[in-house]
């Protein structure tokens, strides 16, 4: 058993179900029993995650600042928990258009966050922003959810932001001294590291971009080799989700905070590094590096300290970084020559693997 069995028969709504990390998401929901609506704009990119994936749930095609077409789907589907992942994700999108950006993650935020409001049956909100939020300072040190807010960029800036306005309904709307009186609803917010694995079509992303590269015959051109990130499997944030997750809807009120879900700090590698792995295991990756002058900023270093996961949660990471590299080049090799979608077998295989290392948020 899972995350307690508590998602069985729940009514969860995700927003941003056809992106990368809320179709894992959604595909791992339906496999605990949940009853999932997805709210969210059509699949960015051909071919996709979710359409591969062949899910069923409730599919729901709108916009997360089309309040009314939202507040209508919270009234209909009465879901208990929210999920909230829906945003324009990419860094060097957000400089071609930084008004989108702000509109989608902070008044996308703000709206999804005032439909649960209206809505009686909602009892947890999880808002996933990024590890992009923290005013990034190019240290060595992971930075902590106490750390200052902040953005270079657009994206990261509007990040920063949808923490505030979270942090915002948590204190006016869904405060936890109030919890049980005035309203039944406790949110938390999560911030991950760059996640990877198979089913990421998106442009301006590493992995992605070696992958169509290597379908395409071409060499992938490499931006930036020196920059490290907390790389880690997509499987990992979302079992701090659901876990996360789990305790609000066990009426945990000291859960709703900020917590930081990424790999341990030894699996913080460069972008060059994560190639040559690549490489190692499918041989005909073929790159180089191609350093644009004048090119838009984008972090150097960056980190997260998940102790406060770790300590409170107990939460802990199941896959080294060997192994995510692993799984995602394997899950891009089958599918380019077979056609095959491994998702099903990598979430049975991560899975596996959390139960014989006694995670916390499975039984025998």
């Amino acid at each position: 058993m899972m995350f307690n069995g508590i998602y069985r028969d729940k009514k969860v709504l995700i927003t941003g179900h056809t992106g990368f990390k809320g179709s894992w998401l959604a595909l791992w929901l339906s496999q605990l029993g949940a009853k999932v609506t997805g709210y969210s704009l059509q699949p960015p990119t051909e071919p996709n995650h979710f359409n591969l994936l062949n899910i069923d749930i409730k599919h729901v095609i709108g916009d997360v600042r089309n309040t009314d077409k939202l507040k209508q789907v919270f009234k209909e589907q009465k879901p208990e928990i929210i999920f909230h992942l829906a945003a324009q994700a990419i860094v060097r999108q957000s400089y071609l258009e930084p008004v989108e950006t702000f509109a989608s993650n902070v008044m996308g935020t703000a709206s999804v966050l005032d439909a649960a409001r209206s809505c009686k049956s909602v009892r947890a909100v999880v808002v996933i922003t990024s590890d992009k939020c923290y005013e990034n300072r190019e240290w060595p040190w992971g930075y902590r959810e106490n750390d200052s807010l902040g953005g270079y960029d657009p994206y990261s800036a509007s990040k920063a932001c949808a923490e505030i306005v979270a942090g915002c309904w948590r204190n006016s709307f869904f405060n936890p001294n109030d919890y049980g009186n005035a309203h039944q609803t406790l949110l938390a917010s999560a911030r991950a590291g760059n996640v990877i694995g198979g089913g990421d079509w998106a442009t301006d992303r590493l992995l992605p971009d070696i992958m169509r590269a290597v379908n395409q015959n071409e060499k992938v051109k490499i931006r930036n080799p020196h920059a490290t990130r907390p790389w880690q499997h997509v499987l990992e944030p979302l079992s701090g989700y659901l876990l996360l997750g789990q305790k609000l809807l066990e009426g945990r009120k000291e859960y709703t905070e900020a917590w930081n879900f990424g790999p341990s700090e030894n699996e913080n590698v460069s972008v060059g590094e994560i190639v040559r792995q690549i490489k190692e295991i499918w041989p005909r990756i073929n790159y180089e590096i191609h350093q644009i002058p004048n090119q838009p900023h984008e972090a150097g270093m960056l980190k997260l300290d998940c102790s406060k996961a770790r300590t409170q949660l107990q939460w802990f990471p199941v896959w080294t970084g060997k192994e995510t590299i692993v799984k995602t080049a394997e899950w891009y090799r089958i599918f380019y020559e077979s056609g095959k979608v491994q998702s099903m077998i990598d979430l049975d295989s991560y899975i596996a693997d959390a139960k014989r290392k006694k995670v916390i948020w499975i039984e025998e």
